[in-house]
């Protein structure tokens, strides 16, 4: 290839400024280039809470949003994962005390299907029985919450902390807690798919279904 081959290959790639969603204030990503605007749908751009906040405390959860829209030379994004990372979510545990998690699917009110994972630490180590009732409380404060939220309501609740804080406050009656976080909350489908998914889907018996909690 010649040189002035590859000097029109790079004239003609362009950069695109990413933004966040609209609900985390269009906050700039960053910058990615692309020879064509549709190279950049599916793209992933990771950041921290903290970056989009200018807050170096919540450099410990970490947000993943996909270009989902591409303007002239805009790329905008949609929500995917937050998650806390894995040295933060290491030193919540001590030692002589319980970790307790919990993987929940649920369906928003909007019809987008997330999966929340919350976690509780207790102050001092808890038996079965007490792990099994947090859980179970867990588990039923999530999904009463998708039950009445609009997907980016979900998230922001997520985000901002109230999720857990509500938690934390229904659990440390059945055992003292020292933390309660979401660990991750993912979106799994969008309401077009869950459709789908739905038309093609085949009836079973509740009897037929074993839950494990």
């Amino acid at each position: 290839m010649s040189e002035r081959s590859v000097s029109k290959q790079k004239q003609q790639k362009r950069w695109y400024t990413v933004l966040a969603p609209e609900q985390f204030g269009r906050e700039e990503l960053g910058q990615t280039p692309a020879d064509e605007p549709e190279q950049l749908y599916d793209r992933t751009i990771e950041t921290t809470l903290g970056d989009l906040k200018n807050d170096a405390s919540e450099n410990n959860t970490k947000l993943t949003f996909r270009i989902n829209d591409v303007g002239s030379d805009t790329a905008y994004t949609e929500f995917v994962k937050h998650e806390l990372t894995r040295d933060y979510v290491r030193s919540l545990v001590r030692r002589g005390s319980s970790k307790v998690e919990a993987f929940i699917t649920v369906l928003t009110t909007d019809d987008y299907r997330v999966q929340i994972q919350p976690v509780a630490l207790t102050t001092k180590d808890a038996d079965e029985s007490q792990e099994k009732a947090i859980r179970r409380t867990m588990i039923d404060m999530v999904k009463e919450t998708a039950v009445d939220h609009t997907f980016e309501d979900l998230i922001d609740s997520v985000v901002e902390g109230r999720l857990s804080s509500a938690i934390y406050n229904e659990a440390k009656t059945i055992y003292p807690l020292r933390r309660v976080e979401i660990q991750k909350a993912t979106l799994e489908a969008h309401p077009e798919e869950v459709a789908a998914e739905e038309e093609t889907s085949v009836d079973v018996d509740e009897d037929d279904v074993t839950v494990d909690e």
